[in-house]
């Protein structure tokens, strides 16, 4: 793939690929077939032993209840800028850069940001360009704003904070498509993310499939217990050990 032309926000070399690699054929529209699946896909990791990513709604918070994504991730990373917000701003010093990140999305991705408590690491005209590039929305440990503008335009966001304060002059992206920490969970680009109203789960790439089939069979299971259930089979027949 020939290198994309680039907007200049953020230094080439801190953009460590340019295109995120994709799940196998078919993953993600399998895992959405599942439907709300955060729960179910954290249980299963814990049965593979697949190393903790899951990071629950009490902490990343939908903007948009309701919705269901999945995509791999496109990372970024920002952290705290060392100046005088004020002189920045005089100086109209914008140290953001997911605008980049935007500019490199693919179909189907979602964007990850290992954002800067506080203040904003991205608002409404940020959401409108994510979308148009075929973003499937975005996960944000840090604040974000006009969330009433990435509602209308149904663009879901699950983000640890909300505030109306920039991070234009407050915050500096330093890379693009590196591993990333959120929270306790450490992400690379290309790990599938899965997120519903129940929280956000982060798969490695290495470890999808063998995720995805086990979820698919338990879900079989667990798609025959709420039938009898719906049916009226007694709780000891159906819930029954063994």
């Amino acid at each position: 793939m020939a290198d994309k032309k680039l907007t200049g926000r953020i230094a080439a070399d801190r953009i460590r690929m340019q295109s995120t690699p994709k799940p196998p054929n078919g993953a993600v529209e399998r895992f959405l077939a599942l439907g709300e699946c955060t729960s179910l896909i954290s249980d299963v990791m814990d049965e593979l032993g697949v190393p903790e990513g899951v990071i629950g709604a009490s902490v990343l918070k939908p903007t948009l209840p309701g919705k269901l994504i999945a995509g791999p991730a496109l990372t970024v990373r920002n952290i705290t800028r060392r100046v005088d917000p004020f002189v920045a701003a005089e100086k109209n010093l914008n140290g953001m850069a997911e605008f980049e990140a935007h500019n490199l999305a693919e179909d189907g991705d979602v964007l990850v940001i290992s954002g800067v408590s506080g203040v904003s690491n991205m608002g409404g005209i940020s959401s409108f360009t994510g979308q148009r590039q075929g973003e499937r929305g975005a996960i944000v440990m840090g604040g974000v704003r006009d969330v009433r503008h990435s509602r209308s335009i149904d663009y879901p966001i699950w983000a640890s904070e909300i505030t109306p304060l920039t991070g234009k002059w407050r915050l500096e992206t330093v890379e693009i498509n590196g591993e990333i920490q959120m929270g306790e969970v450490r992400v690379n680009p290309g790990d599938l993310v899965v997120a519903d109203d129940t929280g956000v789960v982060f798969i490695p790439r290495a470890s999808i499939m063998a995720v995805l089939e086990l979820c698919e069979k338990k879900k079989q299971a667990e798609d025959t217990r709420v039938d009898a259930i719906s049916k009226g089979v007694p709780v000891p027949v159906f819930y029954a050990k063994g």
